[in-house]
């Protein structure tokens, strides 16, 4: 469990909406559409009456942690011996650049590259002027 929890690690616990939130709301509904087998058209169309924005929200944060997910059960395979480079095959190579430390599209290992990218995703989600955790508060502020 402590090797689960390590900073170092790219695997990261969910984000989790607090129950009895409308957000907390909105992730049951998406969760048990999702889960019906239903048309995943309808399963994302924004229900009546609900935010746009929250409903996006919800999504974002779910496909974060369904990605995070997926990740953590094949970063022991893909190390930097042997995932040297992160590439989308053969013909596409991913650089990084957050104009902070690498001011120019870098070369980096895989694994490297995705602690950075999962890092960044992170502090988007958690940037309260982006994904602000009160219900409607962007609606609020264009009004």
């Amino acid at each position: 469990l402590k090797q689960v929890f390590n900073k170092d690690k790219t695997f990261r616990p969910k984000r989790k909406f607090e129950p009895g939130t409308q957000r907390f709301e909105l992730h049951k509904r998406a969760q048990a559409s999702l889960n019906s087998g239903v048309d995943l058209k309808a399963a994302v169309q924004l229900p009546s009456g609900e935010d746009q924005n929250d409903w996006v929200a919800v999504h974002v944060v779910d496909f974060f942690n369904r990605i995070n997910l997926i990740y953590g059960t094949i970063c022991e395979f893909c190390t930097e011996r042997t995932c040297p480079v992160m590439s989308g095959g053969p013909k596409y190579e991913y650089r990084w650049q957050d104009d902070i430390k690498y001011k120019k599209p870098t070369a980096l290992p895989a694994p490297q590259y995705m602690n950075l990218l999962m890092d960044w995703i992170e502090v988007q989600i958690n940037n309260e002027d982006i994904f602000p955790t009160s219900v409607g508060k962007c609606e609020e502020e264009v009004q």
